[in-house]
């Protein structure tokens, strides 16, 4: 199948999408159009956490700190002067976020350029390690980021955090993020830079004596994913209007680490279906964390159990379907229409 055959079909593919979305908007309930445009925030962020982790085999546990500064940057750029000066009663917040206000999508680019300095900044020092070290050095980075956001009150509000952030983000900007975040992680898999990605992932000293640089890659990798990580924190700022230090806990890495994991790690479609399953399954789950009456039994509601509930099917997954649900394999037009008329024959 040609170039042009498959971008028509991508273009058609994209139309019917938010022609659905459309439909979804203005036919279901408040709640679960809540939960689907969740489900596209998880896929931007899901999806750049899979460059590092699944395509070029890096073990980061810090995308919740590039999520902060994403969320943290665009929030103080769309709150309106007055909201801020209101909200910075403890001490004034700094020059330039205490006298500019700005429109969402430029807020939202200049969140994910703050995660991508960011992440650069991490990794340099970063990787020089490898494996469970740079494991444990991404964490690191990703709780002193949270310790300063929650100590540096004239720029985030310390533990206070910021409120009454505007609800820019809908359905269509959380979809129309993650179509293109999906979009430009596939493109940039089946590129060469991809392809020494994967390398790298498969035998960085075999690709370094290919010629492949592995620590411009990998940072190249890690730029990128915390690009969209920074983005993917705007958008999750504008979607619950309230964010705040303890927000960006090794808990939503944690959520981060499952979804790739479940989705099969190097594998972009694999990373999105699972934020999807992860968005609607946690809504379904919220159920046993209320109290309960069966007959004569009471059962009272704790608190967390849906991720105790998760934690126990992940344990599951991996030992009955190791590779997750698309391994790491992708959905593509040639597989598609292969199968198609294999089962036609």
């Amino acid at each position: 199948m040609d170039r042009k055959t498959k971008f028509l079909l991508n273009v058609l593919l994209v139309v019917g999408l938010f022609f659905l979305l459309y439909l979804a908007k203005h036919y279901l309930n408040s709640y679960m159009v809540r939960i689907i445009t969740l489900g596209g925030v998880y896929i931007v962020l899901a999806v750049s956490y899979n460059l590092v982790n699944g395509i070029t085999g890096q073990f980061s546990l810090g995308p919740n700190a590039f999520m902060a500064v994403g969320a943290y940057t665009a929030s103080l750029l769309t709150l309106s002067v007055a909201a801020k000066q209101q909200m910075f009663f403890i001490e004034p917040l700094i020059w330039p976020f205490n006298s500019i206000q700005i429109h969402f999508f430029p807020a939202t680019l200049l969140g994910g350029v703050a995660g991508g300095i960011t992440a650069y900044l991490v990794g340099v020092p970063s990787f020089r390690l490898r494996g469970d070290y740079l494991a444990i050095v991404t964490l690191g980075f990703g709780e002193i980021v949270r310790v300063i956001a929650n100590n540096v009150i004239p720029l985030t509000n310390g533990a206070l955090g910021l409120k009454d952030i505007p609800n820019y983000t809908n359905i269509y900007w959380a979809w129309g993020w993650a179509v293109f975040t999906f979009f430009f992680i596939r493109r940039l898999t089946d590129s060469s830079y991809g392809r020494a990605f994967k390398a790298i992932r498969e035998d960085e000293i075999a690709a370094e004596a290919m010629g492949i640089s592995p620590f411009k890659h990998k940072m190249l990798s890690f730029v990128i994913s915390g690009f969209f990580a920074g983005v993917g924190g705007a958008l999750l700022a504008h979607l619950i209007t309230t964010i705040s230090p303890v927000l960006f806990s090794f808990f939503i890495t944690f959520n981060l680490l499952i979804i790739i994991v479940l989705g099969g790690l190097g594998s972009s479609t694999g990373a999105a279906i699972a934020a999807v399953l992860f968005a609607v399954i946690s809504e379904l789950l919220r159920a046993i964390e209320s109290p309960m009456n069966l007959g004569f039994i009471h059962i009272p509601g704790i608190p967390g159990m849906r991720m105790v509930v998760f934690a126990v099917l992940l344990v599951v997954f991996m030992i009955f379907w190791p590779r997750g649900i698309m391994g790491r394999k992708e959905l593509t037009w040639d597989l598609f229409f292969s199968r198609k008329r294999g089962g036609v024959s």
